[in-house]
């Protein structure tokens, strides 16, 4: 009999499903609800919200076709693994009702929140023990619920995360983990423990926090019910959750202190582990507890994230064409446009306030635009260059903190996709790039294999995992690449001066 994991991968643009044959660590099947980009509403400026139960509906979707296509029989699977988008904020009520759509990552409401936190907690409090600002976390985003709709506070039983709430409708069981508390900037570092000073300033109900349980580890099982709708057998165990960055780190077994994995997908990341908690005295990156944490053994991942990334690749795609160009046709035509679009730039931040910039909303700008030289050749050439320039930026930070960044590794997808992206990234920050066969829901499924006890150690666990390429960077092109960053930086710093 086969031994299967399921992994789902709850998005803000999709939700994907991947089932996991335990024996060869290899990829039966994944399938990616709904075809389209789930819809995103903004009901004011700078506000993005979801419905959870939206998501619930896509992971039995997802669920059910992977079943169906791997023909799953009873007793094949072992475990599932839930990975998610981090920061969101979802409330329920006592019998688990949703009582207001989720504050998803991208909305930009509790920014001012978090910056009267700072100040009320202390610069030393909040970078020695949170090892962050509260920013515009989940804590915050809770607190704007408190401070604006006293009808739903009355209501609250329980807040979560994304991944909690989808684990809650599996299994009918609130939890949450230590690596989602810190995520929300919930969790004290140094009492290794939630912070009584974030709940008391914020006015949050301690017990509206979840018990907590490791990321690794059984945190209840499919319900009844739940089999019924989502075609997942009764009894299996829900394993493993962490959100998507820890998790896109865990699956490409970005484990161990020095190691770095990065994304470039909707948002674009690196996240880089250590084993001392480290903090950015800006908190321009942020550090959280990382899925193989322990207090014997600590792990930390500190993250560095640009929310303009992917977006602005796709925003791009319609303006220049929608169904009629696709993404390779628009890598080839940024192959044509040579290093540094000839003088044009984009500053990419266009979705929401940017942790890097310090919580500003310094929104995206074309730059240097000649109407008699430039065409859309530059523009998306530019437009990949500026990605990579912003996530330079983050990775300048890191740099500054002590981190070790050799190395990099991602999944073969997005916008690594690119050559253009690829060659800008390793030349831009002289690193190796590692891409790999493997994705969010993969890693969750592996993830969900340790928990449950079908691997022994995390070794076993990624000994399925395939290496597809390398890159190397070449010398010759470091001091080009450096140009179109050092311009890049001075319109930034332009923009910022304006904006004061």
């Amino acid at each position: 009999m086969r031994k299967l994991l399921l992994g789902l991968d709850i998005g803000s643009s999709s939700v994907k499903a991947s089932l996991l044959d335990a024996d060869t660590g290899k990829s039966i099947i994944s399938k990616a609800f709904p075809d389209q980009e789930l819809p995103i509403d903004s009901p004011k400026s700078g506000w993005a919200e979801q419905d959870p139960e939206m998501w619930w509906k896509y992971v039995m979707e997802a669920s059910k076709f992977v079943h169906q296509k791997a023909e799953v029989k009873k007793g094949e699977l072992k475990g599932i693994g839930i990975a998610y988008q981090m920061h969101g904020l979802v409330i329920v009520d006592k019998d688990q009702n949703v009582l207001r759509p989720s504050i998803i990552w991208c909305d930009s409401r509790a920014v001012g929140i978090g910056e009267k936190a700072f100040e009320n907690l202390g610069e030393d409090y909040c970078l020695n023990n949170l090892l962050n600002s509260p920013g515009n976390f989940t804590a915050s985003k809770l607190r704007w619920v408190i401070e604006n709709e006293p009808e739903t506070v009355a209501k609250i039983h329980k807040m979560m995360l994304p991944g909690d709430f989808i684990a809650m409708k599996l299994t009918g069981e609130i939890l949450t983990s230590e690596t989602g508390l810190s995520e929300g900037i919930y969790w004290d570092f140094q009492k290794n423990g939630i912070s009584d000073q974030v709940l008391s300033n914020y006015g949050i109900n301690p017990e509206w926090i979840p018990e907590v349980v490791p990321s690794y580890s059984i945190q209840g099982k499919v319900s009844t019910a739940a089999s019924i709708l989502s075609g997942i057998e009764e009894g299996v165990p829900v394993s493993y959750r962490a959100g998507d960055q820890p998790n896109n780190a865990f699956s490409l077994q970005v484990l161990k202190p020095g190691e770095l994995a990065t994304t470039a997908g909707t948002s674009g990341t690196v996240y880089g582990v250590c084993d001392t908690p480290l903090h950015d005295p800006k908190s321009r990156v942020n550090t959280f507890v990382h899925v193989n944490h322990k207090q014997e053994k600590p792990s930390y991942g500190v993250l560095l994230c640009v929310n303009g990334t992917g977006i602005l690749n796709s925003w791009l795609k319609q303006v220049m064409g929608g169904n009629h160009i696709d993404y390779d046709e628009m890598n080839t035509l940024a192959s044509s446009a040579g290093i540094g679009a000839e003088g044009l730039s984009f500053i990419p931040f266009g979705n929401g306030a940017e942790r890097i910039m310090q919580n500003k909303q310094v929104g995206a700008h074309l730059l240097g635009l000649d109407l008699l030289k430039h065409d859309k050749r530059h523009v998306i050439r530019a437009a990949q260059e500026g990605i990579v320039s912003a996530l330079t930026f983050g990775f300048r930070i890191m740099q500054d903190m002590g981190l070790d960044l050799k190395t990099v590794k991602a999944g073969r997808a997005n916008m690594f996709l690119s050559p253009i992206f690829r060659k800008t990234f390793i030349h831009m920050n002289q690193v190796n790039l590692e891409l790999y066969d493997t994705d969010g829901a993969q890693g969750a499924a592996r993830g969900a294999g340790i928990g449950a006890g079908i691997f022994s150690s995390e070794d076993e666990a990624f000994a399925g995992l395939t290496l597809l390429e390398t890159f190397e960077p070449n010398e010759n092109f470091f001091d080009p690449y450096e140009e179109v960053y050092l311009r890049w930086k001075n319109q930034l710093e332009s923009i910022q001066k304006m904006n004061l």
